[in-house]
């Protein structure tokens, strides 16, 4: 059975909508979706402020969880669902669709063979041209949102680094608020990481980039492969690869991604296959953990002018 909750209980004409396309029940109050016994899952997807306070509830019920990011709305909560999750031997996926789109698993495939050879950097250009209005949505609201940019759009990037790359062991960010009014949420942030073995990531991510834009680039011993665009205002995705070699001219092999994107679909299927398989799924809830540990370094980096330690 599939149930729709909106997530304000006074307001539930999306759910109902939703519910119409997907032939499906609508509910005003998500409480009364989790109690459902003939459930078996639950997808969150309302503003941050309110994952936690599900995802614990769903454990309870006994139902997995498949969370939109951020995990939570602050390190604190999202450590509780982790631990909530393991504890009840439930399945806890973040919903980090990057991961599933064909240009970045490819990527990923090239990285994991030793195509690039030993990892040098890695950097993303991740923003969006904003919209009239956005002052006013629940993204710019420190009551409903984990963050700003960094933490809504940028955490994807964060994200990647951290699957490509390894843990990273420090951080130096500067976020700021150039344009939008959303105060004190940033709308563009800086970021420069570095892993325990030497790495280096770096991360531009933008509400003022007056046009939707994807980047993610990987630099090695032997080569790199650029990755760039998500499909529909992201322009076709993407996957560049040139091989190092000092003697010939430069030539990159492309492949385009041409269609829908289907990195939500393949986000599910791997959900219901992890839970059939009695395995933690890619991008489990310990990944949405770290990129928020990530992210709220940076913040403290920013703020404190200073290197943080990510712990």
């Amino acid at each position: 059975m599939l149930a729709v909750a909106c997530g304000h209980v006074n307001d539930d004409r999306s759910s109902k909508l939703l519910a119409q396309k997907c032939d499906a029940q609508a509910y005003s109050n998500w409480a009364d979706v989790v109690k459902r016994r003939d459930i078996e899952s639950i997808v969150i997807c309302t503003p941050p402020h309110l994952h936690s306070q599900i995802a614990l509830e769903a454990f309870d019920s006994g139902k997995h969880v498949l969370c939109e990011k951020p995990l939570a709305r602050t390190v604190a909560e999202a450590e509780q669902m982790v631990d909530k999750a393991r504890e009840a031997g439930l399945t806890l996926k973040c919903g980090f669709n990057h991961r599933h789109h064909p240009a970045i698993l490819q990527a990923k495939k090239y990285v994991d063979s030793n195509l690039l050879g030993k990892l040098h950097f890695a950097r993303s250009r991740y923003g969006i041209c904003g919209r009239q209005g956005l002052e006013k949505e629940w993204r710019a609201n420190p009551a409903f949102a984990s963050g700003g940019q960094l933490m809504e759009q940028g955490i994807h990037s964060i994200d990647l680094f951290r699957w490509f790359l390894g843990e990273p062991k420090q951080i130096t960010a500067v976020v700021s608020t150039l344009y939008w009014n959303i105060a004190p949420l940033e709308d563009n942030a800086f970021a420069i990481m570095k892993t325990h073995d030497g790495k280096l990531a770096e991360l531009h991510t933008s509400l003022t980039s007056w046009k939707n834009t994807f980047s993610f680039d990987i630099f090695g011993d032997e080569g790199y492969i650029s990755t760039e665009g998500l499909g529909g205002s992201y322009g076709t995705e993407r996957l560049v690869h040139l091989q190092k070699d000092f003697t010939k001219p430069f030539r990159e092999q492309i492949v385009e991604y041409r269609g829908e994107d289907q990195s939500w679909n393949n986000e599910w299927n791997e959900f219901e296959t992890a839970i059939a398989e009695h395995r933690e799924p890619l991008g489990n809830g310990e990944d949405g953990l770290q990129a928020m540990r990530i992210v709220t370094a940076a913040y403290s980096s920013s703020k404190e002018n200073a290197t943080k330690t990510i712990t």
